[in-house]
């Protein structure tokens, strides 16, 4: 019996490689491309427990932890490299976390977001910085955080500095019901940042019995 796709339709890695933006020759040559098919099946999640932190590069670790605190309500856990303390850097290191040569690592803290992943804080001396990722780039390009009260949540990341983009929108389709709605803006040194609620039930729970991510209900 044959098993494999119907005569004409491309096999899911030759469409996947069609599609991707990374099938061009420059690309697939430093990102290798690994079948979904050949993921294991009887490992579910492979060990991965969760997302346990985001990494954020910032210009000034002063100024961005004091807007996370304003904004967003972070707390401070603890500093990994304080400022005054001998830069991380060399070649070893560069080689390990791929940052640019000639870089250094001038400071690193870990703060605390609500119920969700940390957020880990990098202050870098380099010869060169891009801007933060827009939707459109490749890669991670927005951090999103869960809010109840959104009209709020955007007054106050606004009064601490923050770019607001848009009043909320309701969220569609799977995601749709009452009072469930996301707005992005943009921390002042251009991280973009989501702000998403959801209190109703959403289409997609009568499609599977998996469940988005969602904090605890307060007490």
């Amino acid at each position: 019996m044959n098993t494999g796709p119907p005569q004409g339709t491309p096999h899911i890695d030759s469409a996947l490689h069609m599609a991707a933006p990374w099938s061009s020759p420059a690309v697939s040559r430093s990102i290798p491309f690994r079948s979904v098919r050949a993921m294991p099946s009887t490992s579910p999640g492979a060990g991965v427990r969760g997302i346990d932190h985001v990494g954020v590069t910032v210009p000034d670790l002063e100024a961005a932890t004091a807007f996370f605190i304003e904004a967003l309500g972070a707390e401070v856990l603890y500093d990994s490299l304080a400022k005054g303390q001998p830069p991380q850097e060399g070649e070893d290191l560069q080689r390990r976390l791929r940052f640019l040569p000639g870089s250094s690592i001038r400071a690193m803290r870990l703060l605390r977001l609500g119920n969700g992943p940390s957020l880990e804080l990098f202050e870098y001396a380099a010869p060169e910085q891009r801007p933060p990722a827009r939707p459109n780039d490749l890669g991670i390009q927005h951090l999103a955080v869960y809010v109840d009260d959104m009209d709020t949540a955007l007054a106050r990341f606004q009064a601490a500095g923050g770019e607001v983009f848009s009043s909320p929108h309701e969220l569609p389709a799977l995601e749709k019901g009452p009072g469930n709605a996301f707005c992005y803006a943009r921390a002042p040194w251009g991280t973009i940042i989501e702000f998403i609620t959801y209190p109703s039930p959403q289409p997609y729970e009568k499609q599977t019995a998996l469940r988005r991510w969602k904090p605890p209900e307060r007490d």
